[in-house]
């Protein structure tokens, strides 16, 4: 008996420490700030936002899961609009709403979650502070908690901070393919070669050969194309705004070859792991190159690969593979919009 009663004495004086530290020490609820900014314009960045389709491929804390599942509700975007989830990964669940709306201004978010009766309130302000460059600014207000579950709070602002440098990281990578695709295409000049200095990235893709005569080599282009296009949406899961545009590569002379040996693949943000052995990734490193923009039947694009040689040879330089970036994807039809592009260096 008198273990007994030591051990609940014991207890009792753990729980009343326990309850005075959470009284003391631990926040109700948290309240903070963020502020974040990203390079791009308010016009692309806040559709990003008051459209749940789109907020929710980007934010970590529903694209951290393959088995979240996301019904969404009408209206799609803006105010009213909403969204109820369930994730398998750990059994959270919930609903998130969007309850005010100043366009380019102001949105407030509600999230429930679990149980919880009480939501966690997000404002987010957008200000412009160039042309291309916008201010984000979070204030998160987290519903009050019980006493004994207090010690959520000691490390809720750091889940918070986690969840949003992951999400404005995914975030940067979409608006980049987004905004890349529709600069390209509204600064098009057709046959005027252009000195660019291309960045850095990575492909996935798939290597191939074969036959060089031009209906048989477009006509395996396009199977290729869709080979990556399925396995990229498909297996690896990414939507249409998560990748760039198709490029293929090849030897700058393969135009003349009875077969033709190339690389065929689409950028992606980060190296993962793939069982696939069909498809390999491809880094492509800063440099500079000569390009031009050609629209027509891809078999007349020899023209344009035959200016660019001629350019380089002209200006003594010397070239590495050509690569073929397709603006709009190839099909069947022939006809493409191109930017060709050949690396020079001395």
């Amino acid at each position: 008996m008198r273990w007994l009663r030591i051990i609940f004495f014991t207890m009792l004086a753990l729980f009343g420490a326990y309850s005075a530290v959470m009284y003391f020490f631990a926040d109700e609820n948290k309240n903070f700030t963020v502020t974040r900014e990203i390079d791009y314009p308010l016009e692309k960045v806040f559709p990003q936002f008051n459209n749940f389709q789109y907020f929710t491929r980007w934010n970590d804390y529903f694209s951290d899961s393959k088995k979240i599942h996301i019904n969404y509700y009408r209206p799609y975007e803006g105010n009213g609009s909403a969204i109820s989830f369930y994730n398998r990964d750990n059994d959270r669940q919930g609903e998130m709403f969007i309850r005010y709306e100043n366009p380019f201004k102001v949105l407030k978010y509600q999230l429930f979650e679990n149980e919880n009766t009480n939501p966690t309130l997000i404002n987010i302000k957008f200000k412009t502070i160039s042309p291309q460059k916008t201010q984000i600014i979070w204030e998160v207000h987290t519903p009050k908690q019980p006493l004994l579950k207090r010690s959520v709070n000691f490390w809720t602002q750091d889940r918070y901070m986690e969840n949003l440098d992951k999400s404005m990281a995914s975030l940067k990578n979409i608006l980049a393919n987004k905004v890349e695709k529709d600069e390209q295409i509204n600064r098009i000049k057709y046959d005027t070669i252009l000195v660019e200095e291309r960045k850095g990235g990575l492909l996935i893709g798939v290597s191939v050969s074969t036959s060089g005569k031009n209906d048989a080599l477009f006509k395996n282009i396009v199977q290729n194309h869709n080979k990556v296009h399925n396995f990229v949406t498909t297996n690896l899961e990414k939507n249409e705004d998560e990748f760039g545009m198709p490029m293929l590569i090849t030897h700058p002379g393969s135009f003349k070859d009875k077969e033709v040996s190339y690389f065929y693949g689409v950028p992606v943000s980060k190296r993962i792991s793939i069982s696939d052995n069909n498809f390999s990734f491809k880094t492509l490193n800063e440099t500079k190159t000569y390009a031009i923009y050609f629209k027509g039947n891809y078999s007349d694009r020899i023209s344009s690969i035959q200016k660019l040689l001629e350019k380089a040879q002209k200006d003594t330089l010397r070239n590495g593979d050509l690569e073929q970036i397709f603006i709009e994807p190839p099909t069947e039809r022939q006809e493409v919009t191109l930017k060709i592009s050949l690396p020079v260096y001395k």
